[in-house]
């Protein structure tokens, strides 16, 4: 995911933090803002030290990313999302991560449901 997808300055996540709408399951709290001047969403992500040391973060965080690419099509341009992750997602595998984003997701109404 290239670099302008991210938000990365602590004033950017105050930001989200301070005027949210926020839904969360036992794995994900899911924070977003709407955006209506944005190109394309912006994503930031939290892992905090509860969930393991340095490489068990660092290998959730590769995780949401990558299924955030993966649901990249069905997400809105003009928002920006911020993914905090608790403790009992470590271990788990890449299918179940991205499970667990997506129903997230679909509770805050990000993700356009797919009919079939």
């Amino acid at each position: 995911m290239r670099k302008t997808f991210r938000i990365k300055k602590p004033a950017d996540f105050q930001i989200v933090f301070n005027k949210h709408r926020s839904v969360a399951n036992k794995y994900f709290i899911v924070y977003q803002l709407e955006k209506s001047e944005q190109k394309h969403f912006r994503l930031g992500i939290s892992v905090s030290k509860k969930v393991g040391k340095a490489h068990d973060r660092v290998w959730v965080k590769r995780r949401i990313r990558q299924s955030i690419l993966e649901l990249k099509p069905q997400l809105p341009s003009e928002i920006d999302i911020l993914v905090i992750a608790r403790p009992a997602v470590a271990k788990q595998s890449q299918k179940f991560i991205k499970e667990q984003i997506v129903h997230v997701l679909k509770l805050a109404n990000i993700l356009k449901v797919e009919e079939e």
